[in-house]
């Protein structure tokens, strides 16, 4: 009765453990999702790529409003120690010239003298010492000379660049996650395999206990029982700590509670390739390639520096009655600037951009190499581990028909406790390597997945 039980048991852990790998699962598990979603929210190097790009988008507007007009006003007071006059030769010169044409004016001859009932007009000061001004300025660039215009291309390129960069941070922290999370199943999965076991020695243990009363066996059974027993709890201990390190480092990487975290309860199943798409361009080569193009722009910008720019300023006074003599009320003037030699520095900046937009193609292709060559592994890691599998269930299939038939033999005498303990620990390392399996094909298809580019349509 009880050989036919542990048959049975056998019999059904072993299927248990196989049947995942018929289940090609495409899609993450409801609760991985959630928690590759928190990630991203919390994740402080998402953000800072983030704020970057941010950062680039407001230099593009900074570069447009150059070319907007600047309207500003202002006001001062100003006393001076004294008014600003004319000399005392030229003051005298104006009077007389006064007189003179007063004279005129009435009919009276030049060489009679000046009237004193005729008031005259003091000579107004040059300046007063009091000055009070209120004005308002227009400065406006009508034409940069294509400066701002390609420096608002570059700005865009730069944002484009870190926008990507950011994307490929995003992919880089769902693969801590995901690895974290399949590592957390499969101590999970290591836990069920050490409790089937323990189930397993118990059993034994009932049947040497029964052996030792009829004079079947020796105490010494019973220690090796023992002994096999202490060495399982042994590894469920070092289990259990390393399940807390990885909740803990989920917890790190995702800002879930503890509490949370412990409650879940991930489970290993294979992904299949077959349905992977067609490969897409890295971020990465895509932050590349921007940044190469934003250096370009950079350096046409620098190159504009030699076109001649052209402006225009305005200027009016609210406060006519302080104005100098020479003084304009308002002024509107049209000025050109053209740097027409700047001791090379332009040139050298321009040809320092060129020499960065080589650099970023020379990453460019480095990095298109490396692709081309993890894709190629993961996909040959994908089928080793495929391959893997299929040699570990028959293992398990072997080690399953091998426990039951010592464990029979042992009942009749036919075999030694150890033999028994030695079966069974062949099947808790088939199961154990089954799961593991299962592991190394989710890290190859998300290696597999990542290298193509469209890792990001795989968690979102």
């Amino acid at each position: 009765m009880h050989l036919n039980k542990s048959r049975t048991r056998i019999l059904l852990i072993a299927l248990a453990w196989i049947y995942p790998t018929m289940s090609m699962a495409q899609q993450l598990d409801p609760a991985l999702k959630e928690l590759i979603s928190k990630g991203l929210n919390k994740s402080h190097s998402i953000n800072i790529h983030e704020l970057d790009a941010a950062q680039a988008k407001v230099d593009q507007s900074l570069g447009k409003a150059v070319m907007l007009p600047k309207v500003t006003f202002g006001g001062s007071f100003t006393r001076l120690n004294d008014d600003i006059t004319f000399d005392g030769d030229t003051q005298n010169l104006l009077i007389g010239t006064q007189k003179l044409l007063i004279k005129e004016a009435v009919g009276i001859p030049f060489n009679d003298p000046f009237p004193s009932n005729i008031p005259l007009t003091e000579v107004p000061n040059l300046q007063d010492k009091n000055i009070l001004k209120s004005s308002v300025d227009l400065d406006w660039v009508l034409f940069s000379g294509f400066e701002v215009t390609n420096a608002i291309k570059a700005s865009k390129h730069k944002e484009a660049s870190l926008n990507y960069l950011g994307i490929s941070e995003k992919d880089k922290i769902a693969l801590k996650i995901i690895e974290t999370y399949d590592k957390l199943a499969l101590v999970h999965a290591s836990k069920r395999v050490l409790s089937t076991c323990i189930n397993y020695l118990n059993e034994q243990e009932y049947y040497v206990n029964k052996a030792i009363e009829n004079g079947l066996a020796t105490p010494i059974s019973r220690k090796k029982i023992e002994l096999a027993q202490q060495q399982l709890a042994s590894k469920e201990l070092e289990f259990n700590h390393n399940k807390t390190l990885l909740l803990e480092v989920l917890h790190q990487l995702t800002g879930e509670t503890r509490e949370n975290l412990s409650l879940i309860d991930p489970q290993l199943q294979s992904f299949s390739s077959n349905s992977i798409s067609n490969a897409d361009k890295r971020n990465e080569i895509k932050a590349l390639e921007e940044a190469e193009k934003a250096s370009l722009y950079k350096s046409k910008m620098e190159k504009s520096n030699f076109i001649p720019k052209l402006a225009l300023k305005g200027h009016y006074e609210f406060i006519e009655d302080d104005l100098s003599l020479l003084d304009p009320k308002w002024f509107v003037g049209i000025g050109i600037k053209w740097n027409v030699f700047d001791g090379f520095q332009s040139q050298l900046k321009s040809k320092k951009s060129i020499i960065e937009s080589q650099k970023y193609r020379e990453q460019i292709e480095e990095a298109e190499e490396m692709i081309a060559l993890s894709i190629i592994k993961a996909q040959l890691n994908y089928e080793s581990s495929l391959q893997n599998t299929i040699i570990v269930q028959k293992e398990i299939d072997l080690a399953s028909a091998t426990y039951s038939m010592v464990d029979k033999q042992y009942k009749n005498n036919l075999a030694s406790i150890n033999d028994v303990l030695d079966a069974l620990t062949d099947l808790e390392k088939a199961n154990f390597k089954l799961q593991e399996s299962f592991f190394d094909q989710r890290r190859a298809v998300t290696d597999l997945l990542h290298a193509k580019g469209i890792l990001t349509s795989f968690y979102n």
